[in-house]
């Protein structure tokens, strides 16, 4: 038996069973919710910074998208809110790199 004690995605439950496995779940409260998402988009982050493949990237936007959902906000106002974004302030497209700023 391994102990995990972490979120996961809503049907890892299912996938379990289907290979002929048990789990135990509970279901967290909404202000627990919050800090299991910030635990989680860490140990995503680590994954990427680890193996740098697009699966770890589609992971860290499903936990973003999950702290959006869960401060009130859907996926689709996160999306405008950094398209507004990258409009008003631009990408990370170029690498540039601020070196000083001189007054």
């Amino acid at each position: 038996m391994k102990i995990y004690n972490k979120l996961v995605r809503d049907k890892i439950p299912q996938i379990i069973e289907g290979d002929g496995k048990k789990c135990d779940i509970r279901i967290a409260s909404k202000g627990e919710q919050a800090e299991l998402l910030e635990n989680k988009l860490q140990e995503e982050v680590n994954e990427f910074i680890e193996d740098k493949n697009i699966e770890e990237l589609a992971d860290i936007m499903e936990v973003l998208f999950g702290l959006a959902k869960n401060l009130g906000f859907s996926e689709k106002e996160l999306i405008k809110k950094r398209d507004e974004k990258k409009d008003e302030r631009g990408g990370f497209e170029e690498g540039i790199v601020l070196k000083k700023v001189l007054d």
